[in-house]
């Protein structure tokens, strides 16, 4: 199915590496909130198929390297098997007009953390906002997923802090009818929430990560699901056998020693690349999720 798709970013990309530059959003945007609760815009890719609708829609949040030219092209993928199941789908840019246009993999400053999965959800829900708002959309249907630091945001944006009776939580309970966290950090997330002791998500969650996963390991989000499900809550999780982080890439396995690693000794370093047996799985693990929710 083909898809129309409109897209900001890369002018903005380029915008952001000229000197004084203040970027201009001249494609889709949303309107966010930061934590002091100002109000800022940020791009986004919108793409949908063919026809009015009413369609399901996806919120997928982008990894480490963002939307802009050193994007792992995941996110990308995914867009494509999506919006051909019938979606529609939006990517917030949560980096480029932040400062960041080549992403946070590699970025150690402070600064990074205006970008971090516990800010960025604020993005996501903004993204869900604009989709109900979208006539072609049913607003009572939509998803989100992410891979990455993508997918710790949508395990963060899945919960709802313990006493947190702001309008961000009374999103969240009426919020995503389901979620897909691809190779999240669940050691890293779980250091932001109120109550770290059991995940309990506000709708179901499909978490899909590689068993040798150096980055984001798997065991702890094995451990993190099981606890999750015996609390009573629908959480699936699916460890691929000998893949790596990033197994929905189109790129080779390859290590990186410049990434920042909380799980290695340095600090430092990384292996990601695509795993062909596993991405295929994904797509059907994805497709039979969203089709149970979000249809």
């Amino acid at each position: 199915m083909r898809r129309r798709a409109l897209t900001a970013a890369s002018a903005l990309a380029l915008c952001a590496a000229v000197a004084g530059c203040a970027p201009a959003l001249t494609g889709p945007s949303i309107t966010t909130t930061t934590p002091n609760g100002t109000s800022e815009q940020i791009p986004v890719e919108l793409s949908k198929p063919e026809g009015p609708g009413p369609f399901p829609a996806v919120v997928i949040m982008h990894d480490c390297s963002g939307l802009g030219p050193r994007s792992s092209g995941a996110p990308g993928r995914w867009v494509k098997e999506l919006v051909g199941r019938g979606y529609v789908v939006i990517m917030p840019d949560s980096f480029t007009t932040r400062g960041f246009p080549d992403g946070v993999c590699t970025d150690g400053s402070r600064s990074r953390d205006d970008v971090s999965p516990a800010r960025r959800v604020r993005d996501a829900y903004a993204a869900l906002a604009y989709l109900r708002a979208l006539p072609y959309v049913d607003g009572a249907h939509v998803g989100l997923m992410g891979g990455s630091h993508g997918g710790s945001t949508t395990l963060t944006s899945m919960i709802v802090p313990e006493g947190d009776a702001d309008l961000l939580a009374k999103e969240r309970r009426a919020g995503f009818a389901a979620a897909v966290a691809l190779y999240p950090g669940c050691v890293a997330s779980r250091r932001t929430w109120s109550n770290p002791g059991v995940y309990r998500p506000v709708a179901p969650l499909l978490i899909l990560i590689g068993e040798k996963d150096d980055w984001t390991p798997a065991e702890p989000c094995r451990r993190l699901a099981e606890a999750a499900q015996q609390a009573g809550d629908p959480v699936t999780i699916k460890i691929y056998p000998g893949a790596h982080h990033s197994f929905d890439s189109r790129y080779p396995v390859r290590y990186v020693a410049t990434r920042i690693n909380p799980n290695a000794p340095s600090g430092r370093g990384a292996t990601t690349g695509g795993d062909p047996a596993a991405w295929a799985d994904s797509i059907r693990e994805v497709a039979v999720f969203f089709a149970r929710y979000l249809r």
